[in-house]
């Protein structure tokens, strides 16, 4: 700036200076062409004052920041960057809107679950943050984020463990249905057929009066009074076999008309079986024996009939052919008798006591 005012100042003073007129045509000439050097020296002055002043803002702007040094984040700030990491990596993974699916997915729910204390809300990333947060994730990963997944892999581990172990049947809420009398007796039945066969009768008949104060319980009634039976106890047979009970089952009606038989009393064994005469295919033995008392008693065609009823269902069986052989000869019929005597010895299975009447009897037909 002193240089221009000089400048202008020697300029001033020429032009008050007397000169002649040609001297002053060379003066003007020579100030005009010291003019346009002062004017570049003015510009020249200018660009110096503008680069000067823009270097001075230039480093100004530029001076270093100072270093701010951010704090090791807290544990709620990690589980923040964690679900920042987590929603970058699986952008796939949204939330559904809430008026489709009213429950948030499973992720939401775990990370909510460790974040006990509310959360302030994080300012706006800059662009080079999920980096960074990224790579101090991958440094020093939060052990809340370490701890989850450890879960989830045991969690599979005891599922195996607990389907591995076998299946315990509870039976608290199973209502347990109470045997019916007829199952009651039958399994009753089994353990005294047991007891009888290892001679034990006493005690079978303590558990049969055990049962009947309940139910008539005729399967057991009838072990009991067969193996008395045998044993020739025909008075307790028939204790455990009274009339009114034995009217209702043909098989305890059987053992009572052979107890009273026993006893000598044939009449009675006759009304006894042939109060409710059951069918053949059901009883034979049934029939059979009551054949054999009409034969007894001389009721001869009343036991044909019967025989004859037998043999019709099945004629495989010798001794039947004797009962009826036996009855037509007593009824008169030889010819027919001798029929039937020569029908049994020609079957097989005919006791050889039986045999010898039938030889017998044959022979004397034929004399006659």
């Amino acid at each position: 700036m002193s240089l221009l005012n000089d400048a202008l100042r020697a300029a001033e003073q020429r032009q008050d200076r007397p000169e002649q007129p040609a001297a002053y045509m060379g003066g003007q000439s020579s100030s005009r062409g010291s003019r346009p050097l002062l004017l570049i020296v003015v510009v020249l002055l200018a660009l110096v004052i503008a680069f000067m002043g823009g270097y001075w803002m230039l480093t100004n702007s530029s001076s270093p920041q100072p270093m701010v040094v951010e704090s090791e984040p807290s544990q709620d700030q990690r589980v923040q960057r964690t679900a920042a990491v987590v929603s970058d990596q699986q952008p796939e993974v949204a939330e559904p809107e809430p008026a489709q699916r009213p429950e948030p997915d499973p992720e939401p729910i775990i990370v909510a679950q460790v974040t006990t204390e509310p959360l302030p809300a994080p300012a706006e990333p800059k662009a080079s943050e999920p980096e960074s947060a990224a790579l101090e994730l991958e440094a020093e990963p939060a052990p809340v984020v370490a701890k989850a997944p450890a879960k989830q892999e045991t969690r599979p581990a005891e599922a195996e463990k607990e389907d591995e172990k076998p299946e315990e049947v509870s039976t608290a809420g199973v209502k347990r249905v109470p045997e019916t009398p007829a199952a009651t007796d039958r399994s009753t039945a089994r353990e005294l057929e047991r007891l009888v066969s290892a001679g034990n009768i006493t005690s079978a008949e303590r558990g049969l009066a055990a049962l009947t104060q309940a139910q008539t319980a005729p399967r057991s009634r009838y072990v009991v009074a067969r193996a008395l039976l045998v044993d020739g106890k025909q008075d307790q047979a028939l204790g455990w076999l009274p009339p009114e009970i034995a009217a209702a089952h043909p098989r305890l009606r059987l053992l009572r008309a052979r107890a009273l038989h026993a006893n000598s009393d044939l009449a009675a064994a006759v009304d006894t079986l042939s109060s409710d005469v059951p069918p053949v295919q059901d009883h034979a033995e049934y029939r059979v024996t009551l054949a054999t008392l009409l034969q007894q008693q001389g009721q001869n065609t009343e036991a044909a009939r019967h025989w004859a009823e037998l043999i019709a269902w099945d004629d495989s069986h010798a001794p039947w052919w004797v009962g009826l052989a036996i009855s037509l000869e007593a009824q008169g019929e030889p010819a027919r008798a001798a029929r039937a005597y020569r029908q049994a010895a020609e079957l097989p299975g005919l006791p050889r006591s039986l045999a010898d009447y039938v030889r017998q009897r044959l022979q004397a037909l034929r004399a006659g």
